[in-house]
């Protein structure tokens, strides 16, 4: 699993005209890596994300980090489960801004997902639910959109907590 980031843009050279802009925060930039379709995948993508939040020291505390960490195995499972005959690959990816935080999971299947709700004698089919709850609780947004490929990004963006914010 290869993780492949980039870098916030540097600051406006003092020659550019004066553009009342903030300099981004350390932590603002986007990171995308790519795994297999299958089961290891999951744990390997949350402990990838979770590893990106601790290097980019992203101001994310315990509930947030857990919630978005569950977001993620849920994602990725429904990746692996339901588009992996069509969409081999999966890309995976952790964005920041200076007060929000993003997750999103990208495959190559064109059906677009639903929060189903599953009765009690159900073993799954929650994950969208539980990724629903889990964004609308913090007061972020989650949405499903199709690629131009064809293919579909399942994604959640979480506020990243106040004392973080400009």
């Amino acid at each position: 699993m290869e993780v492949r980031g980039s870098v916030p843009p540097e600051p406006v050279p003092a020659t550019a005209p004066a553009i009342p802009t903030q300099t981004p925060r350390p932590y603002e930039g986007a990171w995308r890596f790519t795994a297999p379709a299958v089961d290891s995948s999951v744990p390997q993508a949350r402990h990838a994300v979770r590893d990106l939040i601790a290097d980019r020291q992203i101001p994310a505390d315990d509930e947030l980090l857990h919630g978005l960490l569950l977001i993620v195995s849920e994602l990725v499972t429904n990746a692996v489960r339901h588009a992996a005959l069509l969409s081999p690959e999966i890309t995976v990816e952790l964005a920041t801004g200076a007060d929000w935080v993003r997750v999103a999971v990208e495959d190559n299947h064109p059906y677009r997902p639903k929060a189903l709700q599953a009765d009690s004698t159900d073993t799954g089919g929650r994950g969208l639910l539980l990724v629903k709850a889990i964004t609308a609780e913090a007061g972020g947004m989650c949405d499903v959109e199709h690629t131009e490929s064809g293919g579909k990004v399942v994604w959640a963006a979480l506020p990243l907590p106040a004392s973080a914010a400009p």
